[in-house]
């Protein structure tokens, strides 16, 4: 698979929604950018929360402007809080360094990133990566 493709995107979106409702979790925010960081799909479950798309698309998009998921970005925020921090200002603010951005890829190539936001961080991650291995591709959480 050479891009992240429409049909792609919604299984991820899809599955990420399910395992959220299998697990029973509070209202999320799915988004699923493709490599150039361009929303593929994004949906927000009744009674989500005003900022929750907003989180979403900065875990999803800090995962591909870093190269890592957000994991590994929540670690460096902790080890070196300036860096990210002048990395966050040059990305205008952009970025949330806390789990929950995964990195898509196919093999060794980036497809995209998945951004979920609701319930705690380690849950939201849980969904992106449950989207992610539903569509058959790798997930990088970091």
């Amino acid at each position: 698979m050479a891009e992240l493709t429409l049909d792609v995107a919604r299984k991820i979106l899809d599955a990420a929604l399910a395992k959220a409702v299998e697990k029973k979790l509070k209202p999320l925010v799915i988004t699923v950018l493709d490599v150039r960081g361009c929303v593929k799909v994004t949906a927000a479950q009744d009674g989500t929360s005003l900022m929750r798309a907003e989180i979403a698309h900065g875990k999803a998009y800090g995962a591909l402007a870093m190269g890592m998921g957000s994991r590994a970005l929540f670690q460096r925020a902790q080890e070196q809080a300036y860096f990210v921090d002048a990395a966050n200002t040059l990305a205008q603010g952009r970025l949330v360094p806390v789990p929950g951005g995964v990195l898509i890829q196919d093999g060794a190539t980036l497809l995209g990133a998945v951004g979920v936001s609701g319930d705690t961080s380690d849950n939201d991650e849980i969904c992106a990566i449950a989207g992610i291995d539903a569509a058959g591709l790798k997930a990088n959480p970091g």
